[in-house]
């Protein structure tokens, strides 16, 4: 089975996170976003990767290589954004038999992957309260008759996943039209391959759609879950790590440091002394984090710092960041209602009590800084001292 695995947008509901680093290449626990779908595939069955790439693709190219896992790997181009089929189409060269198209931004478990190649061809299917915001499967037992978009009255409450195991044949299918939107739409040459043969809904057990900074957070708090304790830093004085922690090589946490896993600390990160660590948290490479700063349930990317009495949940900190002595970050309502952030314009629930802020790339705060709970940073964003941010920067 021959896994491609699309790579090429940029993520613009991310933003400001990706307006340096394509969305598949942002970092979930130890690898990048993507590394993890490949992982996956591979244990599923796949025995070659061909990455759909464009936006900043020289990253993911450098990443993966010629070779991933064991695995060959090939890249194909996409030259503009016009949809899914396009970005499968961009691939068509490599195809030689039946392949499964994943999206690089969703996480699946292995087994429920290996089920779908098993069952090609076949589509992921998961399962969902409210199917009306997700393409929604009909089916007659396990075998797809349709699909249908965010339907007022859904056929099934079979979200569309996002994974497909196609006949060698769908490889003449991809040339579909222009959809309403101005794309050309994978769900049209799913359509075909329902025309010419049955295929099965497979369920998966575990889906998460990375599309937007919660969403990130909720990929970190997964693949963090995962972690087997591993001290190989150096750990220094009386540094009381807990549960299900990662030091890697070259990190080092001082004396007076407390860290709850699950946590990974990044080779060439600083921790401490006397800062509290605990949650879903990464740190990533070359981070620091100083005297008396609380960091909890967050992604403190690449080289940012939050070196001095500071309070930082619940949010996700992109690279080159750093944070002021005595910045707080506001995590949560008065009223207990879901966090909002503006997403694209639009004012959007991120549906969790407690979500903090989203700083972009290279933003400082001020000392004495208070950030409110769903505000973005943009990147390079600035504050003043003594600062209350209440709206994006």
């Amino acid at each position: 089975m021959q896994a491609v695995v699309l790579a090429a947008g940029q993520g613009t509901r991310m933003r400001p996170l990706t307006d340096n680093t394509p969305k598949p290449m942002l970092p979930v626990a130890d690898r990048p976003l993507v590394a993890h779908t490949a992982d996956t595939a591979i244990q599923a069955g796949a025995d070659e990767l061909i990455f759909v790439v464009g936006y900043e693709a020289e990253a993911v190219r450098s990443y993966f290589g010629d070779e991933y896992n064991g695995v060959p790997v090939r890249f194909a181009v996409q030259e503009e954004q016009l949809g899914t089929a396009d970005a499968v189409a961009a691939a068509r060269e490599h195809l030689d038999g039946p392949f499964a198209v994943l999206n690089g931004d969703n996480l699946y478990d292995a087994a429920s992957l290996s089920g779908l190649f098993d069952a090609a061809p076949s589509v992921a299917a998961y399962q969902v309260d409210d199917p009306t915001s997700y393409g929604v499967l009909s089916t007659t037992g396990d075998t797809i008759t349709g699909i249908v978009e965010k339907p007022d009255d859904p056929p099934t409450d079979l979200a569309n996943a996002g994974a497909y195991a196609f006949p060698a044949a769908a490889r003449d299918w991809l040339d579909v039209p222009l959809s309403d939107r101005g794309e050309r739409e994978i769900t049209d040459v799913l359509a075909k391959v329902i025309e010419a043969s049955t295929v099965t809904a497979v369920e998966v057990d575990r889906w998460l759609d990375v599309g937007r900074p919660w969403e990130l957070l909720e990929a970190n708090e997964w693949k963090l879950g995962e972690l087997d304790r591993r001290l190989a830093g150096e750990v220094r004085g009386d540094a009381d790590l807990r549960g299900e922690v990662v030091v890697e090589e070259g990190a080092v946490v001082e004396p007076g440091v407390v860290i709850e896993g699950p946590t990974l600390v990044r080779a060439g990160a600083h921790v401490g002394p006397n800062a509290y660590v605990r949650g879903a948290t990464l740190l990533g490479e070359d981070t620091h984090v100083g005297h008396g700063v609380e960091l909890k349930n967050t992604v403190l990317m690449a080289d940012s710092n939050v070196p001095h009495v500071s309070y930082v949940g619940d949010s996700v900190i992109g690279r080159e960041v750093n944070f002021g002595a005595g910045t707080q970050v506001a995590n949560l309502r008065h009223d207990g209602d879901p966090v909002r952030m503006t997403v694209k314009g639009d004012r959007v629930s991120t549906g969790r009590r407690k979500f903090g802020v989203v700083a972009g790339d290279g933003a400082k705060t001020a000392i004495n800084t208070s950030l409110n709970a769903g505000v973005v940073l943009s990147s390079g964003a600035t504050t003043t001292p003594g600062e209350s941010v209440t709206r994006d920067r």
